[in-house]
């Protein structure tokens, strides 16, 4: 989990690194507001983005997802609208 990664597949340099040299199942990043969880097959990670929940930015609609995880599994995947900034 980091503040700035990329997404698939253009992540931050660094990140790029972190990831090829330490594969992992769940990547979780934010930044830029904008919510979005996309499955990255070449790393085969799936990436998470939550979106925004404070008021400080320019997104409209205050997010954050849950999920479970069992095992090597993630699941129950929603996302909560915490209303407008």
């Amino acid at each position: 989990m980091t503040h700035i990664g990329g997404y698939p597949p253009k992540y931050n340099p660094a990140v790029k690194k972190e990831l090829l040299a330490n594969p992992a199942r769940l990547f979780i990043c934010g930044h830029s507001h904008i919510l979005k969880i996309l499955y990255d097959d070449k790393l085969q990670c799936l990436h998470m983005n939550p979106g925004a929940a404070g008021n400080q930015g320019w997104h409209k609609v205050r997010t954050v997802v849950r999920f479970t995880v069992d095992g090597k599994e993630m699941k129950d995947c929603e996302v909560v609208e915490l209303g407008r900034r």
